[in-house]
């Protein structure tokens, strides 16, 4: 179970997407933790049982427990507030932005591992998700802590 039977299994038609998979992960300039983990919350982030058990095995290898868990977290939160947010502006009206979400968001404010991390984590499924409202912001907030944008690019 690995990156590379994933890479294996799919079809002749993605074979870009086959050499992408590889290149981006073996050509990151991340830190161990921020790139693995940035892999196992996209790998949830699919809804995918083959990605995601052929990733987890991988990224389990580079992770600890703590960053395990919260990379799983992240994709679990933005799957919510990718939902939430995006539907609140695509309605059209800024009104519905001032009214309060009423969901429970606790992780985003202890993760439990670095909150440059977690943020990295959430930019990313968010890109999956969809939710510019939610890129948008969690771009804001790794800028406004010092991240460049060749390492947010990354995500």
């Amino acid at each position: 179970m690995s990156l590379d039977a994933l890479r294996q299994a799919l079809p002749a038609y993605a074979k870009d997407t086959k050499l992408n998979l590889g290149s981006v992960i073996a050509n990151s300039t991340l830190p161990a933790q921020r790139l693995w983990g940035t892999v196992l919350a996209c790998a949830v982030a699919t809804r995918n049982p083959q990605v995601l058990r052929e990733l987890e095995a991988e990224a389990r290898e580079h992770l600890d427990d703590a960053a395990a868990t919260a990379a799983k977290a992240a994709a679990s939160i933005m799957a919510m507030n990718n939902v939430y947010y995006r539907a609140t502006h695509l309605i059209g009206d800024a009104e519905y932005g001032n009214l309060p979400a009423r969901l429970r968001m606790q992780v985003i404010g202890n993760p439990g591992v670095d909150k440059q991390d977690f943020e990295f984590w959430s930019l990313a499924v968010s890109a999956i998700g969809g939710c510019g409202v939610c890129l948008e912001s969690h771009e804001k907030v790794l800028r406004d802590a010092g991240e460049s944008r060749e390492s947010i690019h990354e995500a």
